[in-house]
């Protein structure tokens, strides 16, 4: 017995020696190297006070790999040709001076962020449609994918294996057949449910379909953060669609909601080779196969072709993600934030943002400019709910005002200023998506979509109701102290 216990002591020391080290080398690593100390000290706590578990949650959800450059560019023509366009489309700016058009005259400082940040080249000759239901999205999308003549790139954090999942698969096994292209990049963890057989089922067929970051537990590189939730369609390279939609029956039907409100922008112009190069430089980060090599991908610059559409839109196509120098979406919304004048109309399902995005707005307010947040009454994830209302009474206190949408879900994640500029995109205004999560979104310098863009916020007003004060400070306890309990950890999600 004596040995027994001996035994099983020097095993528990040596653990727990172990842990110790490992945890005081990711402390050393969060204090030395520069991370967001708010951040840094929340993640010392769990670790320090969830012995093993809050190492491992860390070692799962809270690294940051942005300064490793765990997702590298390097190589890809794409990046060097935009880095040219870019450089050489600031020099334009520069030289036009007071001569800009209407359109983008105002907007020089957001263009400039996103060319220099992100090198999103600033396209004219677009066409755009608006869609503020998943209903609505995915039909539009079906019946374009039904049309593919050369090919399909669809991009998806969750594609579900039920009736919408299985409709799009047999849609997609039907054109490969057909002789189209189509290539498929789910992401691993927001399709987890997703079977071996549906997938297996269209490689047979000879659909090219991909996961992005593979998630094996307990593999040390198996996270949670790091996600790709971009959602792209691109057919014949000659449209696209990006926004909030996935692929899966509650974005069609509503779920367990009444309604599922989402916001998608279908494009058909100059923009659409940024989203086939972002869709493509995913391609290659999964495959290590550069896909240019093939001429019907091959990228141009943006000038009106034969096929261009005459309208003019102005547009910038921004991808964010640990592949990126700086959180490129971040920027945007913070710079965005700071030009409005008169107006801001932001719908987000989820509400978590970081101090420096949280500031900006409460400073528009109190400067004057009508700030309005729309968020879901009802939740798809109640933990991060609460979090997302634990900011409602510093946002009341400043004079934004705070929608609950009653009628459904509110999945839609945008921003307008002004009546003249408007961002649609997959990033909600939380921690994860605008640091961590690989997102795409559309700047488009255009007063008439940012006008209906506003007008279907209005809208959404006949089916909210907006909180004020007085009633909101009379709320229970027990929400209270939920609120305060998820706000506690609200960095690290």
């Amino acid at each position: 017995m004596m040995t027994d216990f001996n035994f099983g002591s020097i095993i528990s020391l040596l653990l727990y020696v172990f842990y110790m080290g490992l945890a005081f080398y990711f402390i050393y690593d969060l204090i030395f190297k520069k991370h967001n100390p708010i951040k840094s000290l929340s993640w010392i706590v769990v670790m320090l006070l969830l012995p093993y578990v809050g190492l491992i949650i860390y070692i799962y959800v809270g690294r940051d790999f942005r300064k490793n450059k765990m997702y590298s560019r390097k190589g890809l023509h794409d990046e060097k040709l935009k880095k040219e366009l870019s450089a050489l489309q600031v020099n334009q700016l520069i030289e036009a001076k007071g001569k800009l058009p209407a359109d983008i005259a105002n907007h020089k400082k957001l263009i400039f962020l996103a060319l220099n940040n992100s090198r999103s080249i600033l396209t004219r000759h677009n066409i755009t449609q608006l869609y503020f239901t998943g209903k609505e999205a995915l039909e539009a999308m079906y019946e374009s994918a039904l049309n593919a003549q050369h090919h399909i790139h669809l991009q998806s954090f969750i594609i579900e294996n039920d009736s919408v999942g299985t409709m799009w698969k047999n849609l997609l096994i039907n054109k490969a057949k057909e002789g189209v292209d189509v290539y498929v990049i789910y992401d691993d963890f927001g399709s987890w449910h997703l079977p071996r057989s549906f997938i297996k089922d269209m490689r047979n067929a000879g659909v090219y379909i991909e996961p992005f970051g593979k998630v094996r537990f307990p593999g040390m590189r198996a996270m949670v953060n790091y996600r790709n939730h971009r959602k792209l369609l691109i057919v014949d390279g000659m449209e696209g669609f990006l926004g909030g939609v996935n692929i899966a029956d509650r974005y069609y039907d509503g779920g367990t909601s009444l309604e599922w409100r989402d916001t998608q922008i279908r494009i058909k112009g100059e923009a659409v080779r940024q989203l086939e190069s972002s869709f493509l430089m995913d391609w290659y980060f999964i495959t290590q196969k550069n896909l240019r090599r093939r001429k019907r991908y091959a990228y141009s610059p943006p000038d009106l072709e034969e096929n261009a559409v005459p309208e003019t839109c102005y547009m910038q196509i921004v991808s964010s993600g640990p592949d990126s120098d700086w959180a490129d979406i971040m920027q945007l919304y913070l710079t965005i934030i700071t030009e409005a004048r008169m107006r801001i109309s932001i719908t987000t399902p989820y509400f978590i943002p970081n101090e420096t995005i949280l500031n900006a707005l409460k400073t528009a307010a109190l400067g004057g400019v009508e700030v309005r947040i729309m968020l879901p009454e009802e939740a798809d994830t109640r933990f991060v709910h609460y979090a997302s209302l634990s900011y409602v009474s510093e946002l009341l206190d400043a004079g934004i005002k705070v929608y609950l949408y009653t009628k459904g879900f509110i999945h839609s994640k945008t921003i307008s200023i002004d009546g003249s500029c408007c961002v649609i995109g997959s990033a909600n205004l939380d921690n994860r998506s605008l640091e961590h999560h690989f997102e795409v979104g559309a700047i488009i310098y255009n007063p008439h979509v940012s006008m209906e863009m506003e007008d279907q916020f209005d809208k959404y007003l006949n089916d909210s109701r907006l909180i004020v004060s007085k009633s909101w400070n009379r709320r229970s306890f027990r929400q209270k102290a939920n609120e305060q309990f998820t706000r506690l950890l609200s960095p690290l999600l």
